[in-house]
This record gives structure tokens, sequence and C-alpha cells, in this order.
């Protein structure tokens, strides 16, 4: 009875020694494979397409990184394979923030083409009281036309970017709608003939 009970108390010693080691052993290879997915995620625009789940994987990757170097190695394991899906939730909604960017930047781009187009509509029938701002006009207005063509391109590969630049046009346009707006009131200064 003694012998078994040594066996039983040796046998729990070992299988608590072997846990133990197992325990100690740093997560290389979670985190690692944590490490692949999130940089295959930032490569791909996760935080400019999916900005929460990206900044919820981020968390969860430095909980990670923290713990190991506390050396809570079992804590750690399963904090980089926590952050390892998190960041491939992250990378599966690019997509769809992609798209919604792209809707976004497609409706800013159609509100101010339209915006553009009453503008060279406006610049025309002004164009005896533009003289003075004549050369500000030009060089804004390539500058708008250009823009809108360039974001018009980039919306279906970088929607982000496109709609960043649109972002820039927008008050270029609102300083001459306001521009014009102040020479339509205002009145021709007119010169009185001498008799």
């Amino acid at each position: 009875m003694k012998k078994v009970r040594f066996s039983l108390c040796v046998f729990v010693i070992l299988t608590m020694a072997m846990s133990w080691a197992g325990c100690s052993k740093p997560p290389e290879a979670e985190k690692e494979a944590a490490k692949k997915i999130m940089d295959a995620a930032f490569s791909v625009g996760a935080e400019k397409y999916a900005p929460a789940e990206t900044e919820a994987a981020k968390k969860t990757w430095e909980t990670a990184e923290t713990q190991m170097k506390e050396k809570k190695y079992k804590e750690a394991k399963q904090a980089y394979l926590d952050a390892r899906a998190a960041f491939e939730k992250a990378a599966a909604a690019i997509e769809a923030g992609k798209k919604a960017m792209a809707d976004q930047a497609n409706e800013t781009l159609k509100t101010l083409e339209g915006a553009w187009k009453k503008l060279g509509t406006t610049a025309k029938k002004m164009e005896k009281k533009l003289k003075e701002k004549k050369k500000a006009w030009s060089a804004d207005a390539k500058t708008i036309h250009e823009g809108l063509a360039k974001a018009k391109e980039m919306i279906a590969s970088s929607p982000a970017e496109a709609k960043s630049k649109l972002d820039e046009l927008k008050p270029l346009i609102e300083k001459w709608e306001n521009i014009f707006k102040e020479m339509a009131t205002t009145k021709p200064k007119t010169t009185k003939k001498k008799k």
C-alpha cells in the first residue's frame, strides 16, 4: 500500500512538473503565426478599411507582448491565438470597408462634379467681373479638374486615397462658390461722366 501511495505521489509530481515545464516555454509558434496574419492584414490596408477591428486586434497583440515580457507564457499563448483570430477578422472586414469607402467616395465625387459644373457655368457668365482673379481661377480650375479625374481613377483601386483627394478639393470648390456669390452681389463701379 505504501508503494502504491509513493508511486502515485511520484506520478502526480512528475505530471505536474511536466505540465509546468510545458507551460514555461515561450509561445514562439503562436506569436509567429499571429505576426504573419497581422502583417498580412496591415499590408492590405486593415487600418484604413477596418479600423475598429484592427484597433481591437492591436490591443490583443499588445496584451500578448506584455504577457510574454512578464513570462506569463500560458496567458501569452492564448493572447497570441486571440490576436491571430482578431487580425483574421480585421482582414475579413477589409472588403466591406473598401466597398463602404468607395461608396462614400463616389457620392462625394458626384456632389463635387455637380458643384464644379455649376462653377464652370458661373465663371463663363461672370467672365468680365473675373478679370482680376482670372489667373487664380485658371490655376484652381486646373487643380480641380485634374483632381476630380485622378480621384475618379483611384476609387476602384484605392478608395481611401480617392476620398482623401476629394476632401482636399472640396474647400477649393467652396472657396470659388463664395467668391462668385460675392461677385454676383457686388455692383460694378460706375464712373461719372463729366459734362
